[in-house]
């Protein structure tokens, strides 16, 4: 069996680029390092183990590119970023497979302080997001203070130092303190399955794509219907001999208004950088119409219908068209987007399954009716583990206690999703309660201009210690608990990834988006325990 996966991941991403597009196996870290003044910083830097710096930031994705620009900016300087990859761009580096983009505008799709002109796309393909991210990390030149191929193993606070210790793949590293800039989609969810073992094809996660494997020709499963599966389906099945969905819960895919944007277009934008601030101004606008709706659900009900209006149009067979009509309300789980996933659906060539997987025998894949299905390769489209931040199984609080093992009985619960109990010093970026549906770009770049503002109060008040203090964080998160009973992500009867083992919503901010970005303006001392 050879299985790529969280089993065995074998694949190496740079392999995978090369593959999909040749333009992506010009490495950033490479074209940022060959230059001598580059090694020369690499090689005269202090001995990590007895240096300490203010502060370290953890991963050089969306966040943590974000994270070094806005600490430059405010005159920062003794940080580094510790990045486990040999290139920034986080899970859009990670992610490869066929079709990936994003499903927010591009105009919105990136940073406030960096918009581009380049994107060919209303909505950007991937490629084009990691080459953003690469040129923006090069733009503001903040390559040299990233150490690439430095992943972190633990961190736990030193309490007679009021220290962080950082255990990486390149040694210890002491910091005042750290921002954790992981993301909440970094680790590839595979079901435990029986059976699973025996399977004698090949094996991968869509997060692990194995761009050397040829799918022409092949009985490929795809198992689950979520935001990768659908860019992906319509991709992979030209290439099939037969192509089965196994489809557990039918979501909401509603029409994606993408088109291409022309070389016109973009000079105009680039000569008339209004444009591309109105653009931005436009697309948080609707996404607030959105936000409002599902904070009131009852609000949605004209949307429901006509999305079962809109399935009527595009699918015509009438049980097809039920297999793949939601029981739940829109926007209970997250909105999907495509315009060609339908149409693949009822290719000839594609059956769905609507039922999940529950037992491999060989090279037979069993659903939950009983259906038994030969096939040469399963594609995992089961999304991430998202219900607990995946940091948290590195990070040990000030009890000693891994927040992984703090978690496991009880949900994770974050003051602003950004600082948590017992974790002095450091903070999450994309932590618990903090989603709307807007850009994550957008949500990281408030809470780093919230973080950068108690850094910098630390260093102006000179104290050596701050933590949210427990009353602050239980009144907080009771509040956003009772708020969010009234939305449609608890009542609109469905079960998704924003609501844990315990049933507890732990991803969703139930306010608007201004009210967020109001509240993470700037870091409230009075919040906080100082020392």
């Amino acid at each position: 069996m050879n299985i790529k996966s969280e089993f065995d991941i074998g694949l190496e991403l740079g392999d995978a680029n090369t593959l999909q597009n040749p333009k992506q196996t010009r490495l950033k870290t490479n074209k940022k390092n060959v230059s001598a003044q580059a090694k020369n910083i690499k090689d005269n830097r202090v001995n990590v183990s007895t240096h300490v710096y203010d502060t370290i930031i953890v991963g050089a994705g969306i966040s943590g590119i974000a994270a070094a620009i806005k600490l430059k900016h405010v005159g920062y300087d003794n940080y580094i970023v510790i990045e486990k990859a040999d290139r920034v761009g986080g899970t859009w580096r990670e992610n490869t497979y066929p079709g990936c983009g994003c499903d927010v505008p591009s105009a919105l799709y990136s940073y406030s302080f960096a918009p581009s002109h380049k994107w060919s796309h209303l909505f950007a393909k991937q490629p084009e997001i990691l080459s953003y991210l690469e040129d923006v990390s090069d733009q503001f030149g903040i390559d040299e203070k990233i150490e690439f191929n430095n992943e972190l193993m633990n961190a736990k606070w030193n309490n007679t130092q009021s220290v962080w210790e950082l255990e990486t793949a390149k040694g210890q590293y002491i910091a005042k303190t750290v921002i954790f800039s992981t993301g909440p989609i970094t680790e590839p969810q595979l079901p435990k399955l029986k059976g699973i073992e025996t399977f004698k094809g090949e094996m991968f996660h869509s997060a692990r794509w194995n761009h050397h494997y040829d799918l022409s020709g092949k009985r490929i499963a795809v198992i689950g219907t979520g935001a990768s599966a659908i860019q992906f389906v319509p991709q992979i099945q030209p290439l099939a001999k037969a192509l089965l969905v196994f489809q557990r819960t039918a979501p909401w895919v509603l029409p994606k208004p993408d088109f291409i944007l022309s070389d016109q277009f973009k000079a105009v934008v680039q000569k008339f950088p209004n444009i591309q601030q109105g653009w931005r101004g436009v697309v948080s606008t609707s996404l607030n119409v959105i936000n409002f709706g599902l904070r009131h659900p009852r609000s949605l009900e004209p949307f429901n219908f006509l999305g079962r209006k809109l399935l009527s149009l595009q699918i015509h067979d009438p049980q097809l068209r039920k297999q793949v009509t939601p029981n739940f309300s829109i926007g209970c789980k997250r909105l999907l987007f495509a315009n060609n996933y339908y149409p693949a659906l009822q290719a000839n060539n594609t059956q769905l399954i609507p039922y999940g997987l529950v037992e491999i025998d060989g090279n037979s894949v069993i659903a939950s009716n009983g259906e038994r299905h030969d096939v040469d390769v399963i594609i995992w489209g089961t999304g991430f583990e998202v219900s607990h931040p995946p940091i948290g199984k590195r990070v040990s609080n000030a009890n000693g206690q891994l927040l992984s093992d703090l978690w496991k009985n009880s949900s994770p619960e974050a003051f602003l999703g950004t600082s948590i109990l017992d974790l002095p010093n450091a903070f999450l970026v994309l932590g618990p309660n903090i989603l709307v549906y807007d850009s994550f770009i957008g949500i990281a770049e408030a809470q780093l201009d919230y973080i950068v503002s108690g850094l910098m109060k630390m260093k102006q008040l000179k104290f050596t210690r701050f933590e949210v203090k427990k009353h602050i964080l239980s009144q907080y998160n009771h509040k956003v608990q009772n708020q969010l009973q009234t939305t449609v992500f608890n009542k609109g009867g469905c079960k998704s990834y924003y609501l844990d083992a315990n049933g507890r919503n732990f991803a969703a901010w139930p306010w608007s988006l201004q009210k967020l970005k109001q509240q993470l303006k700037s870091l409230d001392l009075k919040n906080y325990d100082i020392n």
